[in-house]
């Protein structure tokens, strides 16, 4: 018991470390978008989401490759993989920046993105593994914390590295002569170098960790045969009409979870704050999550269930987009902000109650959900056409039916074609 203990212990430590840089990572995009629209002298605003499409499309093109190769390599060998190929992506930001070509700087975002597809698609399974399936959304929760605590933290550093003084220094460029500007440019866009260039020796030295970590071996569902899996009644992934609901709605969850934070920036820009007092709103809505995500830990299952904390996330979620849209421009960004909270316990809902009961398609389930997280590439690019019409804050009206596509999944999508399967599991 003590041994199961202090294996489940390591499990939840080095995933964390792994979520952790997850977070780090990913929330950069909501500073690198302004930065780069500067730095890189982009005319329209659609080309700056080009940052969020470049990172999350990298999830659709190469998680099914990720299971292919997880079944290869096992779990550690394929985590110290990701982090490898995610180095080699931090490391083409170095002569994107020497040359300011936003084309490098979008090719080492996919790189990136490769990198952490195949991490996410070793790591959500393995977590949800760990334990019964009844707590699951509250070891995702538990990663989540990581997750969003370096969240909170990258925009912190990296903003006041990026866009520190950044108005004085767009006013500064309307004086100068063109060599001066481009001098000037070059000078910003060098900035990023340094960063990186830790970013990417912290990614191999984790890399190397990782593989030669203690990390417990679990119970893959993949290996079960089809005669002892939990759904042995299915012979193919098509029979499960639960898992394609819940890729539909967690493609549509990454729009709600990805727009606000990553636009907020710009949204802020727009009202009329400073880039210094904008750019510290994406913390805010990572200090939000956080306090979701411990609602959750302390909550489910003990207090209410997965499924029902979605629900209640969706309605929330739902309100808070009319109060984004109709309140004052100065009171909405912080309704903006708090929608992070009303979406923290969706991806710990969403992802266990998509892959329950899918035996030895676990892994193949697990890519398909992780190429959803293509929703976080196409939908900023659709909010970003739209503002050009709409505006900012008129644009945040299509967060709203996607609430509820989560909340109809939350009430009875995630049951379909598998009641059976929660009947036996409550028996």
């Amino acid at each position: 018991m003590a041994q199961n203990k202090n294996s489940y212990r390591t499990g939840i430590f080095i995933i964390g470390i792994l979520f952790f840089i997850f977070g780090f990572v990913t929330w950069l995009n909501s500073t690198l978008i302004p930065y780069l629209q500067i730095a890189c002298e982009l005319k329209h605003e659609w080309q700056s989401y080009l940052v969020t499409f470049a990172f999350y499309i990298a999830y659709f093109v190469t998680a099914l490759p990720s299971s292919w190769v997880l079944r290869k390599t096992g779990y550690k060998n394929g985590m110290m993989l990701g982090l490898f190929v995610m180095a080699v992506g931090a490391l083409l930001f170095i002569p994107a920046a020497m040359t300011r070509t936003y084309g490098l700087f979008l090719l080492g975002l996919f790189v990136m993105g490769t990198g952490l597809s195949v991490l996410q698609t070793a790591s959500n399974p393995y977590v949800i593994e760990l334990g019964p399936p009844e707590s699951a959304a509250q070891r995702v929760s538990i990663m989540g914390v990581c997750n969003k605590g370096a969240g909170a933290i990258s925009p912190l550093i990296l903003g006041a590295i990026f866009l520190n003084d950044m108005d004085t220094f767009q006013a500064s460029l309307q004086t100068m002569t063109d060599t001066q500007r481009e001098a000037a440019l070059d000078a910003l866009a060098a900035k990023c170098i340094v960063p990186y260039v830790i970013i990417m020796a912290a990614l191999v030295v984790l890399g190397l960790f990782v593989r030669f970590s203690s990390l417990p071996q679990i119970d893959d569902p993949e290996d079960e045969t089809p005669a002892t899996a939990a759904g042995k009644q299915h012979r193919s992934i098509f029979s499960y009409p639960h898992l394609w609901l819940g890729i539909v709605t967690l493609f549509f969850y990454m729009g709600v979870e990805v727009i606000p934070v990553d636009t907020i920036i710009r949204y802020g820009n727009e009202i009329g704050l400073s880039m210094d007092a904008a750019r510290v709103f994406p913390t805010y809505s990572m200090i939000a999550f956080i306090i979701g995500y411990f609602v959750g830990i302390i909550c489910i299952p003990k207090y209410i269930s997965q499924q029902r904390a979605l629900a209640v996330c969706a309605i929330l979620g739902a309100i808070l987009t009319l109060f984004v849209v109709f309140t004052p421009a100065d009171a909405s960004i912080w309704f903006l902000a708090l929608l992070s909270l009303a979406n923290s316990l969706m991806w710990p809902a969403i992802f266990p109650l998509a892959i329950f009961g899918l035996g030895h398609h676990t892994k193949t389930g697990s890519a398909l959900l992780i190429m959803a997280i293509a929703g976080g590439a196409v939908l900023p690019m659709v909010f970003g056409s739209l503002t050009s019409s709409f505006g900012y804050q008129a644009s945040y009206w299509m967060l709203f039916p996607f609430y509820l596509i989560i909340l109809y999944f939350a009430v009875s999508g995630h049951k379909v074609g598998i009641k059976h399967l929660y009947e036996q599991h409550k028996a």
